[in-house]
């Protein structure tokens, strides 16, 4: 009796985690694209200087109240998360395809491996903070120097991963046939390892995105990323820190929560897509 209960509750329970996690999905992506879509439509125009409005706290009239120069922090912030989108979309999508370029070219022969863990290796032993830096001021800054910099730091953790997957793709059997067949080492490539480790790109594409606005956020709170006139989330939580001893909290508060929650979603959107297409992390 147990055993049949358990026949009939199980396929049950499996379903209703699959729609939980389907679920959650669609919510954190549905929220991401509000934010993005918003963001576009808010022009410069809209974050105008209101000097009668100076300073105000959270109100129904201004959500995140407004600035020592009367714009609304609402505005701002929803235009700064846009900004701070796009730069993470394109800073982990350059990151993905250094990590896709460097693990194939592990494939190719032991020297080019060793010479590819290297770099690796090279990269990791860098703060990311300094090098971001670094590369940022090298090109210039703005969103173009701080994308880059992101990019240029962030391939190292896939890498590692596609590289071992890779490793043990080839000592599969299939594998070792289509070399004995005398197929090319980019036909094996494309045919063989690239649909096996599709998951682990997709999945690692997503979960650089949280790092990448975090240290875009940091590099530009320290002054050396986006321009000032930007309205970027890490030049509004630096010029908010002059205002905090004077009593204006929410200059602050509410554009870093706006930051933190952004970062959670593409965390738990990063998570539940691994659990639907990773079939070993779905049946944990």
């Amino acid at each position: 009796m147990n055993n049949s209960n358990k026949s009939i509750y199980s396929p049950i329970s499996k379903m209703n985690l699959r729609t939980k996690t389907l679920l959650t999905i669609g919510l954190t992506v549905s929220l991401l694209i509000i934010v993005m879509i918003t963001s576009l439509l808010i022009n410069s125009t809209d974050i105008t200087t209101n000097f009668s409005a100076m300073n105000l706290p959270p109100s129904f009239e201004h959500l995140f109240g407004t600035d020592w120069l009367g714009r609304d922090m609402f505005i701002r912030t929803l235009k700064g998360l846009g900004l701070s989108v796009q730069i993470g979309a394109g800073a982990s999508i350059l990151s993905s395809l250094i990590a896709i370029i460097l693990s194939f070219v592990c494939s190719i022969n032991k020297k080019f491996d060793s010479f590819v863990a290297w770099i690796v290796d090279l990269f990791l032993s860098i703060p990311h903070i300094l090098l971001i830096i670094l590369i940022s001021i090298s090109l210039g800054g703005g969103a173009f120097g701080v994308t880059v910099g992101v990019a240029l730091t962030h391939w190292t953790t896939l890498t590692r991963v596609l590289r071992a997957e890779i490793k043990q793709i080839k000592t599969s059997d299939y594998v070792k046939l289509s070399e004995q067949f005398g197929k090319s080492k980019f036909w094996i490539a494309r045919k063989h390892i690239l649909p096996l480790v599709i998951t682990q790109i997709i999945v690692g594409t997503i979960l650089i995105f949280p790092h990448a606005i975090m240290h875009e956020a940091s590099v530009t709170f320290l002054g050396f990323g986006l321009a000032p006139h930007e309205p970027a989330i890490g030049i509004i939580l630096s010029e908010s820190m002059k205002y905090l001893a004077t009593g204006n909290w929410w200059l602050a508060l509410f554009p870093g929560l706006a930051l933190l929650i952004l970062v959670l979603l593409f965390d738990i959107a990063g998570e539940n897509i691994k659990k639907i297409l990773d079939p070993t992390s779905a049946n944990e």
